[in-house]
């Protein structure tokens, strides 16, 4: 599962974004399933359109499902690395006490995989909230994220730099006062667990 999870990242972060973009196009690969397994026809037979494609460029989902396959792994191997580390000693004691694997997850793992959540959240939340890349070729510029309204300052038509200087600070300090409170948070938790 870790290399299935991995694989993608040897790849450049364009090409990745290209091959969604190949996969959910009008005459993608996508596309070409729903019609070959009749999809598409039922779809118009149920509520009488005339569809020949699926739409999916372009929309807000194309964009948050580049954003997730992205940068998913960023979060799963924090968490991970974790969990792997946990003492099997502790999950046997709570099922020895009678604790289901509801109760074990909610108390026992859920707690101490907290660092890695924490870790998982910081890795995401940098590089996500600075992104253009994605918006412009999934989305095709129609879906506006804070990264490409800096770009827009920078290089767009509505050329204003000190617009975007401007926007780009406050960013930088919304990043790093969130990361100084996850910083927080994780040392807390990590007082806890040690206790």
């Amino acid at each position: 599962a870790m290399v299935l999870i991995m694989l993608p990242m040897w790849m450049n972060f364009l090409l990745r974004t290209y091959s969604w973009m190949t996969i959910l196009e009008n005459n993608g690969l996508l596309n070409q399933l729903f019609q070959k397994i009749g999809l598409i026809s039922l779809y118009n037979h149920i509520f009488g359109t005339n569809l020949e494609y699926f739409s999916m460029m372009n929309t807000q989902g194309a964009v948050v499902l580049g954003m997730v396959y992205n940068y998913l792994p960023f979060m799963i191997l924090p968490i991970y690395s974790v969990i792997i580390k946990l003492d099997h000693s502790l999950l046997e004691a709570a099922r020895d006490l009678g604790a289901g694997s509801l109760t074990v997850f909610r108390r026992v793992i859920l707690p101490l995989s907290l660092p890695g959540v924490v870790s998982g959240i910081t890795m995401v939340f940098v590089p996500s909230v600075s992104t253009f890349a994605i918006s412009r070729m999934l989305g095709g510029g129609t879906e506006l994220l804070l990264g490409d309204l800096i770009e827009r300052q920078f290089l767009g038509g509505a050329y204003n730099p000190q617009l975007g200087a401007a926007i780009s600070l406050v960013m930088m300090i919304i990043v790093l006062v969130c990361m100084l409170v996850m910083n927080r948070f994780g040392e807390g938790e990590e007082q806890a667990v040690k206790l």
